[in-house]
């Protein structure tokens, strides 16, 4: 499942705060899903989570309207790949059990 979700990452994605681009784990998802996947099953076991993944950098996006009315923003949080690959494994347990 890791090699999957690495393969298919979107490469115009947005970088997360730690600075890795999702081309550079695509390109290199054949090196990366053992070591990957070793990190997701020790975080599931023990239910922590790499702290860089749990950062994330928020900032709002203006919609439409009036710019000084906060409610015509919408918020937008970039995370770390890694993170948003471990949320679709997690995302997949828990479709299994609906």
């Amino acid at each position: 499942m890791v090699s999957h979700l690495l393969h298919h990452l979107d490469t115009h994605q947005s970088m997360g705060l730690d600075g890795i681009h999702p081309r550079v784990l695509r390109e290199l998802a054949e090196a990366l899903t053992k070591p990957l996947s070793i990190i997701y099953q020790q975080s599931w076991l023990t239910g922590e989570v790499p702290v860089d993944w749990r950062l994330a950098n928020a900032t709002s996006i203006y919609k439409k309207g009036w710019k000084e009315d906060p409610g015509n923003y919408r918020p937008v949080s970039l995370t770390s790949v890694p993170g948003k690959v471990m949320e679709q494994i997690i995302l997949s347990a828990i479709m299994q059990h609906i």
